[in-house]
């Protein structure tokens, strides 16, 4: 799968958003070597701490289904925003222990598309080596 099919993807998780309170809509795809796809979108509440990411549900969902870092060939996040959604703090840390440092993350919002990865998008990463 192309990254752009694979954000066509995410576009479509899109829809799934439940955003009543910000209006920002947030769909992403994982792909995994496989072949399989997650989508995620992200589900707001109104005790904001209760909130899910697009980003996290997709990955969540692929972990649910036994797949793990190692699985997974890449991940598309796009947003219906001004510009390009990146993923938040919370979401760049669940990234950083729940996907390789190198796999591809795509970002877009359909008229910009960037490349980049979680090493880029949280250096100096708290991980489970911090905790040894």
């Amino acid at each position: 799968m192309t990254n752009e099919e694979l954000v066509k993807e995410a576009f479509k998780a899109m829809d799934n958003a439940y955003a009543p309170y910000s209006n920002y809509h947030v769909g992403a795809c994982v792909l995994c070597k496989d072949g399989t796809t997650f989508w995620g979108a992200n589900i707001e509440n109104a005790s904001y701490g209760g909130t899910n990411c697009g980003e996290r549900s997709a990955v969540f969902a692929a972990y649910s289904r036994g797949y793990r870092k190692d699985d997974i060939e890449a991940i598309a996040i796009v947003s219906d925003g001004k510009r390009i959604g990146a993923p938040c703090g919370i979401c760049r840390q669940v990234l950083s222990e729940l996907l390789n440092q190198d796999t591809p993350i795509v970002l877009s919002n359909g008229k910009e598309t960037v490349v980049t990865n979680i090493r880029e998008l949280l250096p100096f990463q708290f991980s489970s080596e911090d905790l040894d």
